[in-house]
């Protein structure tokens, strides 16, 4: 029962608890509402609550908070299910839904309306607004905020029974209208929506605001630990008051807070993500310039770089921004032991070796990876055609370039060294290739130092098959873009570039292999499927080194 490492302050607190009552079952749950994808902060909360179920022999719940059918659906469910389990984790017996328990709070909202702290309001929503006041400013009590108890439960069984229209009314609690916490000021228990639900079809037409049903069904299912974010924190008066009111338990839940994860470059609200998505400016809650768990996955991201990510940002009760570095260093270091090396050309320019045949053709043997000898080798070709990459040629010497300039020396990798003579051009003054002279005697490692070069990688064209590479960049022009208004403007269209070029002939027979680190350039998914062109399909993970991050142009 001993924690391992990870001794963070939640921690600490359910350690303490189970000092002062051994016999007490830890208990608790991931609620998220089915109204969206899963992403990286919710495999935080994911981690978090298995975690200190399986340290502490416990129990964790997954529970869907479904009290708003408008927004809410099925495939929401099914994405969420599928995502848990893709992480590693499992949920304790089956999920559960808060509308399993809407008989039940149905009952709990009339016990509120008996013991008059609770009345049926008929200010529209923009009224209840005026009416709660500000920080600096209280509210004022509402003009139906005296109605009777029989009134009040009249008028809520009207509700229920689909009377009146939406909008037109809702049950209010009646707490404190001039209390400093505004989440006290009579907030709003049940509303009505004219939607069919995702599990409860058209049962119901009234519907528990979440402050109110979270709490109720945390202390229903025995929830010890119900671990939240700090936006919560001033919601945890709200829930203590409700518990408290309906005497539900001896020992209720107890709420802690823990700092959101806020990551940059990216947005992780569900509400921003819709938008990006209705605007078209992204292809789905999949899709892989998203931080969602789906999208993670589907650019090739690996359910332990996710893990490994959230336990080292830690829990914390302090806010602050994560670097997108941190997160890329975790999918490289998952990644730089499993996957064979091979070569790709993203940006290819082609050199003809004028000193060798055209029939030539040599085998050279190269390891798949360089530091596991059990993962094999293979051979790569050497022929006198061959791709390089564009920016790995210059005609002019630069200060700190390494790539093959016009008149000097490189090593290509695994094979000779050559130099660069004379660019050929078309009538647009393209380039189409760079006669070269390779030399021959320089394949062997023992070549003295004074003769090596830099080192670039190549492909020959007669062992190249060609594919399309995307390549993800970040989605946002902004840091931070959770804190700007308007998230459209700040839309890189550069966030993802489609590229055709080449990578060797070998990969596209390799059925099992789906992720390869591309020499120098990076770490790639390939498609099970082609595009529609039968052409190979690779999506960039991430590249070999962290980089600037300044949007590609």
């Amino acid at each position: 029962m001993k924690p391992k490492n990870n001794n963070n302050f939640i921690n600490k607190i359910v350690k303490h608890s189970i000092l002062k009552n051994p016999n007490r079952v830890i208990k608790t749950r991931f609620p998220p509402e089915p109204n969206g994808y899963l992403h990286i902060g919710h495999a935080k909360s994911i981690c978090l609550n298995n975690n200190i179920a399986n340290r502490y022999k416990g129990i964790c719940n997954l529970r869907f908070d479904d009290t708003n059918p408008r927004n809410e659906s099925t495939k929401y469910t099914l994405a969420i299910k599928k995502d848990i389990k893709w992480l590693g984790f499992n949920w304790y017996k089956q999920p559960t839904y808060t509308s399993n328990y809407f008989d039940q709070l149905y009952q709990y909202a009339i016990q509120l309306i008996k013991n008059k702290i609770a009345y049926v309001d008929e200010l529209n929503a923009n009224d209840i607004k005026k009416h709660r006041g500000t920080f600096k400013r209280p509210g004022k009590n509402s003009p139906f905020r005296n109605r009777t108890v029989e009134e009040n439960l009249v008028l809520f069984k009207k509700m229920k029974n689909g009377i009146f229209p939406e909008g037109s009314m809702c049950l209010r609690a009646k707490i404190d209208m001039a209390s400093p916490y505004i989440i006290l000021r009579d907030p709003v228990l049940y509303r009505i929506i004219y939607s069919k639900h995702h599990h409860t079809k058209n049962k119901w037409c009234i519907y528990p605001m979440y402050d109110f049903a979270h709490c109720i069904v945390d202390a229903l299912e025995g929830i010890t630990h119900s671990l939240c974010t700090l936006e919560f924190l001033d919601n945890r008066k709200l829930y203590e008051w409700i518990l408290k009111k309906l005497n539900l338990k001896k020992t209720p839940p107890k709420q802690y807070e823990f700092s959101k994860l806020n990551l940059e470059y990216t947005i992780l609200s569900k509400r921003k993500i819709q938008k990006l998505i209705d605007h078209k400016l992204v292809s789905g809650w999949n899709d892989p310039r998203l931080h969602t768990l789906s999208g993670l996955r589907k650019k090739g991201y690996t359910k332990n770089s996710i893990k490994t990510f959230c336990k080292k940002i830690g829990i914390t009760k302090q806010q602050n921004l994560i670097e997108l570095s941190l997160l890329e260093s975790c999918i490289r270091k998952d990644l730089n032991d499993s996957s064979p090396r091979r070569m790709a050309i993203i940006n290819p320019i082609k050199l003809i070796i004028t000193n060798i045949d055209h029939n030539y053709i040599e085998h050279l043997d190269v390891p798949n990876h360089p530091c596991k000898k059990d993962m094999g080798r293979r051979k790569i070709l050497f022929s006198k055609e061959i791709y390089i990459e564009r920016e790995d040629f210059c005609k002019k010497p630069i200060t700190g370039y390494k790539g093959l300039i016009l008149g000097k020396k490189v090593r290509l990798k695994y094979a000779y060294t050559i130099r660069a003579n004379k660019i050929i051009k078309n009538k647009n003054n393209d380039i189409l290739c760079i006669l070269c002279t390779c030399y021959l005697n320089t394949k062997k490692k023992n070549i003295p130092l004074k003769n090596t070069y830099n080192i670039i990688h190549w492909l020959s064209k007669k062992n190249s098959t060609k594919t399309q590479f995307k390549l993800f960049d970040v989605l946002f022009t902004s840091k931070n873009p959770e804190k700007e208004k308007n998230i459209i403007q700040l839309y890189n269209p550069n966030s993802c570039i489609i590229k055709i070029g080449y990578t060797e002939s070998v990969v596209a027979k390799e059925e099992t292999q789906y992720i390869y680190q591309f020499e120098r350039v990076g770490y790639f998914l390939k498609l099970k499927k082609k595009n529609r062109h039968n052409i190979l399909v690779f999506h960039r993970i991430v590249s070999l080194k962290n980089k600037h991050r300044k949007p590609i142009q």
